[in-house]
């Protein structure tokens, strides 16, 4: 049966591509010659603009991070759910709960994507409380790093992730 289906397909593809009238071949007019040279722009890039590096967005936060994991592991997170010490989420004392936030550990240069799920820390003087896992993943070599924060909007994380 799958057979039939799949062939019976192929064939009603290829019957729509077959039949389809070709694309006219448009011509346009000669443009006058310029008298400036046209200026070389990277690809990608809206002509008309000067070249220049990447701009560096300012971070939403800056400071000293640390992690929490197994005492915590299986408890109620203030978004209601589990905490789940093996999952990339993390706690920060305002943004709102389901927000993504791009962690970057300053001293390596590694960085992870992580959703709030929980309030705190609450420790002084800390930004932010990264899930066991998460920390691991950017390197975290004793308990608290310094890192920088930036929020990343939901579609950035769905396009990087294939969706």
């Amino acid at each position: 049966m799958n057979r039939v289906l799949s062939s019976m397909a192929a064939a009603l593809v290829m019957a729509a591509t077959a039949t389809a009238a070709p694309v006219p071949a448009h011509i346009q007019a000669p443009k006058a010659p310029s008298k400036t040279l046209p200026k070389a722009t990277k690809p990608g890039q809206p002509k008309g603009k000067a070249t220049s590096s990447k701009v560096e967005q300012k971070p939403y936060q800056v400071g000293v991070a640390s992690w929490y994991g197994k005492q915590f592991h299986g408890r109620t997170t203030a978004s209601g759910e589990d905490f789940d010490m093996f999952e990339l989420t993390a706690a920060h004392r305002e943004l709102p709960l389901g927000t993504y936030v791009k962690v970057t550990n300053l001293s390596n240069g590694k960085s992870i994507i992580v959703r709030v799920n929980d309030r705190g820390p609450y420790v002084e003087g800390r930004i932010m409380d990264l899930s066991y896992s998460a920390a691991r993943m950017i390197g975290f070599r004793n308990g608290v790093e310094r890192v920088r924060l930036d929020v990343v909007k939901p579609q950035t994380v769905a396009v990087a992730r294939g969706f």
